[in-house]
């Protein structure tokens, strides 16, 4: 197999939205070996549900992990770049996706499959008043939520409870609520006679759209578990809490109703027409037989977004699912300028349909089946479904750290030679036109800085100040380089917080990967941006720096800063009952050593990256507020190795509280799987020299072993380690957490002097 080195990226395949069909294409082209191509996918969600799987969820016959796709693993493990974030539109000439949180990406061929939503739009106080069955994750927050209500309600009143829609959708999740209800009020010894479940259909018949036997079925599993159905009942208007049909001149009818669940009218986005994509009357993308945009040869889309022209589906999972592998294999195809594939929706269909109770129909065309037995059947199905997105084999690519897929033979026209010295350098075109895209602002600070065509920065130090200086630098470990770019001046800046100082400039170190110009360019402009919004916080330029390239990216910072004399924070300053104040969790060291393995769940790399890109400038100043006596930043060498250089410049001894350790969601799993750093064992040497300047309080500590790990566990834009006075502590504690800093918490105390 190649290296990144022989195969610089020269083509763009972004992929918006973790529906159905992009998760089993993806991984279908990583098997492929695209050379040279570098797949990146887009998504609101960390993890997208499987909508065969959610009743079950809802049932209570699920956990969250088992229906949900965890797309930053998968990605992970496929090679391929993942960015979560919400796309507002796109400028088809161009090429360029618009995202809400991240600059333009650039791509030569698109795909979209972004999925549908109920559409509460076109009847009036639908939206403010019903909760749609979509997006997933804020439904299951309101079940979540609903479930705890009933259930501290004492006061018996009468608490009727609707689906609007008598499809698939809706007749799943309220005989799934109705199920989940009784188990839970069983088991709480309560009764449920006081919860009424309705259905509301606009059609004649629950499940339209199946066979007379399946709508037979269902009918008398809903009369026999006591559903109301309200036949005919087209839902014109909502209002206080009551639907309305106004559709019969002389005849309104009206249903009150405490809790009304929208699951009918699927809605297309509205930036797909916005961007003048071509699309149905519904707002629907329209594509023809390859799943290829009927006005802009280079976008496809699949899933519920898409309308296939003369193969009008319903809006299920199953074609979404069939549509993968063509998908696939047009997507190769268009990278490669190939002729396309054309794809047959299938017209019949296996469907199976639960009723929460573990219970569930089979129907296609004309037969049907049923029973405890078919429900096993479709969890089997649906199981194994999953499985091949979690339990990936070793046929994997092996990915790049550029996130692309390399083949065993790259295109003759873009290996060549690359150069070393200043000739590895990034070209001037490129870095003027990233410069001219970065902010400006704060530029006063320096007489000469970036943008001028002198050698060097030049600023001037205040009469009276000192100069602080800091540099840091690391391999990329995470794909999205705009947050990279965020996370790596976080890390740099760290050093100048710990000091006490006030950040004043910065310069740039960038290797990036060997790529087209347009590709590089690209990446360098996200990195820099990124850190660039996090410099602008601060107050403070960009002035400078050096690019170069490499066999992968790294990114780094010198930073300046400025302080006077009395303004420094040391390490040596701690005194005896000074409380030493950590103000963020620990545990990115053994979350992303899990993350490279293919073992970290989405939601903790998620939340790990959050803590990363929080800035410690509100904490440093909150610390000089309450008048901190020693400082440092938790970052390479762990919690331990940062606290024995505060204890020893300090000449004190502290007793560590293992309980009180603030950890990252994941952390002690990790560590428990024996999954670590790879600087974590020479962080650990210094063990036997910590146990004569720190000793532990293990009481009320459930995972002693685990967290005596996490100490030397090493930090990528760590919080800061301070030490304040006994009696400015909880007050400096209360400041924190209203500065954001949530986790902060008092981990040790100075209890000697040496």
């Amino acid at each position: 197999m190649n290296t990144a080195k022989d195969v610089p990226i020269n083509q763009d395949l972004v992929l918006i939205g973790g529906g159905h069909a992009h998760a089993i294409a993806l991984k279908i082209l990583a098997m492929r070996h695209l050379a040279g191509v570098r797949i990146t996918l887009i998504s609101s969600f960390v993890q997208t549900p499987y909508s065969g799987m959610l009743p079950g969820l809802i049932a209570g016959n699920y956990d969250y992990d088992e229906v949900h796709i965890d797309l930053g693993r998968l990605c992970r493990a496929l090679g391929v770049r993942f960015i979560e974030d919400t796309v507002t539109g796109l400028d088809l000439d161009n090429r360029t996706v618009f995202c809400q949180q991240h600059p333009p990406f650039q791509y030569d061929v698109l795909s979209i499959d972004t999925g549908s939503a109920p559409d509460r739009s076109s009847v009036p106080g639908a939206s403010a008043l019903t909760t749609a069955v979509k997006p997933v994750d804020q439904f299951l927050r309101y079940w979540s939520q609903l479930q705890q209500r009933l259930l501290q309600d004492e006061s018996g009143r009468d608490v009727h409870i609707a689906a609007v829609g008598a499809g698939a959708s809706g007749v799943e999740v309220v005989l799934a609520m109705q199920y989940r209800l009784q188990q839970c009020f069983e088991a709480k010894k309560k009764t449920t006679s006081h919860l009424h479940f309705h259905l509301v259909a606009a059609t004649q018949e629950v499940l339209p759209s199946h066979n007379r036997k399946v709508r037979h079925t269902y009918s008398k599993v809903l009369r026999d578990r006591s559903v109301n159905v309200h036949t005919g009942f087209r839902v014109t208007r909502v209002d206080d809490s009551v639907l309305y049909d106004d559709s019969r001149n002389g005849e309104p009818r009206q249903l009150a109703l405490d809790e009304i669940i929208w699951a009918i009218s699927a809605a297309a986005p509205a930036w797909p027409r916005q961007s003048r994509l071509a699309v149905t009357k519904q707002g629907f993308i329209e594509v023809n037989a390859c799943l290829q945009s009927t006005s802009h040869a280079n976008v496809f889309a699949a899933g519920d977004i898409a309308d296939v022209v003369g193969h009008p589906r319903p809006k299920a999972g199953v074609f979404a699912v069939r549509q993968g592998p063509p998908l696939a294999k047009n997507l190769e195809r268009a990278l490669k300028n190939q002729s396309l594939s054309r794809f047959s929706p299938q017209r019949q269909f296996l469907s199976l349909v639960s009723t929460g109770n573990r219970y569930a129909v089979a129907s296609r065309g004309r037969w049907t089946l049923s029973g405890a037995w078919v429900w096993r059947w479709k969890d089997s199905i649906d199981r194994k479904f999953m499985r091949g997105f979690s339990e990936l084999n070793g046929r994997m690519a092996l990915p790049d750290k550029a996130g692309s897929v390399l083949s065993q033979q790259p295109p003759a026209e873009i290996v060549s030679m690359r150069c070393g010295g200043c000739g590895a350098k990034v070209g001037q075109p490129i870095l003027n036109r990233v410069i001219r895209q970065l902010s400006t602002k704060f530029m006063d600070r320096v007489d000469i800085g970036v943008g001028q065509p002198d050698d060097a920065a030049v600023f001037s130090v205040p009469a009276g100040k000192l100069l602080v200086q800091s540099v840091d630098a690391f391999r990329r470990f995470i794909d999205d380089d705009y947050v990279f770019g965020q996370i790596a001046a976080n890390h740099a800046l760290g050093d100048i917080f710990a000091m006490g100082a006030t950040p004043h400039s910065a310069q740039a170190i960038v290797t990036l990967p060997f790529a087209s110009e347009e590709k590089v360019e690209q990446q360098l402009l996200h990195l820099m941006m990124g850190a660039a919004k996090v410099f602008d916080e601060c107050e403070m330029p960009i002035i400078g720096g050096h690019t170069a390239e490499g066999a992968e990216l790294s990114l780094g910072f010198a930073i300046n800063g400025i302080a006077s004399a009395e303004q420094l924070l040391k390490k040596g300053g701690l005194k005896v009952g000074d409380k030493l104040i950590l103000t963020k969790p620990l545990g990115t060291g053994t979350l992303f050593a899990a993350d490279m393995r293919g073992l970290a769940q989405g939601l903790w790399v998620k939340k790990a990256i959050v803590s990363m890109r929080q800035s410690n400038l509100e904490a440093s100043k909150v610390l000089q507020q309450f008048g901190a006596t020693a400082c440092t930043d938790v970052t390479g060498f762990g919690l331990a190795g940062h606290l024995m250089e505060m204890l020893q410049a300090s000449r004190t001894n502290a007793l560590l509280s293992l309980a009180s350790l603030p950890l990252l969601d994941g952390a002690i799993d990790c560590i428990q799987s024996g999954i670590l750093s790879t600087l974590h064992a020479q962080n650990r040497q210094i063990e036997a020299k910590l146990a004569t300047w720190l000793s532990f309080n293990e009481r009320g500590c459930e995972h002693s072993s685990a967290l005596l790990e996490v100490i030397f566990d090493p930090q990528t834009a760590g919080g800061l380690l301070a030490g304040v006075a006994a009696d400015q502590a909880e007050s400096c504690l209360k400041k924190l957490h209203d500065a954001g800093y949530k986790k902060a918490v008092i981990v040790a105390e100075v209890v000697s002097q040496r």
